[in-house]
């Protein structure tokens, strides 16, 4: 039975297979009519380990400087008490809804840069008090920061 196989290295995730710079034994035919000619995989020389071995470290230094900058971000923006005025009823009720756009403008003017995408609420803000959002700095590190809705002062 001529099941012989050879090694290649990943260059995306191929489902049933792998992910992206795994090292994988698969069957020549496999490798050379599909994986290699659609840029999926290259083969798993000395030379391309190596390299994988040396881009690796490169991406995990990275990651870990942008972990750590993110948790020093998390210690600032959680002593903030932000304050958010809103149009709102006699019952406290708002004219509409706190959006992460409403929240990315107060950071702004503290200084801080966030995009929407960062912002979530636990549950929609609909009323004047104080409410907690969450803002999702990296994939690790997620800060909850106090938001106090008051009413909007009409001039």
């Amino acid at each position: 039975m001529g099941a012989r196989s050879i090694e290649v290295i990943l260059k995306a995730d191929v489902e049933g297979l792998g992910a992206k710079y795994d090292i994988v034994k698969v069957r020549p035919g496999y490798a050379w009519n599909y994986l290699l000619p659609k840029g999926l995989a290259e083969l798993a020389t000395d030379g391309a380990k190596r390299h994988l071995q040396a881009h690796l470290r490169q991406i995990a230094n990275k990651l870990a400087q942008e972990k750590a900058a993110a948790q020093q971000l998390s210690q600032q923006l959680s002593q903030l008490k932000l304050q958010l005025p809103m149009l709102a009823g006699k019952e406290g009720k708002l004219f509409g809804a706190v959006t992460p756009q409403h929240i990315v403008q107060l950071l702004t003017q503290q200084g801080y840069t966030l995009e929407k995408k960062q912002v979530h609420f636990p549950a929609p803000i609909r009323s004047l008090g104080l409410h907690e959002v969450e803002l999702k700095l990296h994939r690790e590190v997620t800060v909850r920061i106090p938001v106090e809705v008051v009413p909007l002062e009409e001039n």
